[in-house]
């Protein structure tokens, strides 16, 4: 991604709110100040321009959420989840391999996580995980509301829960590989891969091409 003249990796990204981004990742093969990993930068201008914050050159965050004044990262480097209230000091919780992470809107302590076994969720803020129960596989997932949460399969097919992830229902089908996913108000459904992004209007049933990438 090109941003400000430079090019950067960003294998993390979260909005905090307007204008207001953190990320991760590596800088461009163009840019050689800033270390291999980057650990937690942010833009407070859209993107405009980014400053490191904390972990430059230790942390490599693949997975991030902004919820309930602190940030949660999946650190690929260390393999763990690490949580921060204040952005610059971080307490390791679990070490998991996750592809993805969600934060509850309502409990800052629960937190799913996709993996290769299936979503495994924690009720101690990430402390430990176990099995969600008759979940479908997903590689990333979005809770944008008290209940709902809503998440991609590898094959690209979309699963909607309405009760916090206890059931599941599946909806439409996106082409590709999957590479993120976003969602906005009550019915809208983003969905990345290769070749574009896909958008729904009806909570994941149906996609059309939003921009052709």
């Amino acid at each position: 991604m090109r941003i400000a003249g430079l090019t950067q990796d960003f294998m993390g990204f979260t909005v905090v709110g307007p204008g207001h981004f953190l990320g991760s990742g590596h800088p461009g093969p163009d840019d050689r100040e800033q270390p291999s990993h980057l650990g937690l930068i942010e833009s407070t201008d859209g993107g405009e321009s980014w400053r490191p914050v904390s972990l430059s050159g230790e942390a490599d965050f693949h997975a991030m959420e902004a919820a309930h004044g602190r940030v949660y990262g999946y650190d690929s480097v260390s393999g763990r989840l690490l949580v921060s209230e204040d952005r610059q000091t971080w307490d390791p919780r679990a070490d998991l391999a996750l592809a993805d992470l969600a934060v509850s809107p309502d409990r800052p302590e629960e937190v799913i996580a996709t993996t290769e076994q299936g979503p495994a969720r924690s009720t101690d803020g990430g402390r430990t995980f176990a099995p969600v129960g008759g979940a479908p596989v997903l590689v990333y997932l979005d809770w944008p509301a008290s209940g709902r949460l809503v998440g991609v399969a590898p094959d690209g097919a979309v699963h909607v829960s309405t009760d916090g992830g206890g059931t599941w229902a599946r909806r439409g089908q996106v082409p590709g590989t999957p590479q993120a996913l976003t969602t906005h108000g009550g019915a809208e459904v983003y969905v990345a891969t290769g070749t574009g992004i896909h958008r729904s209007t009806d909570d994941g049933r149906t996609f059309r091409v939003f921009q052709e990438l």
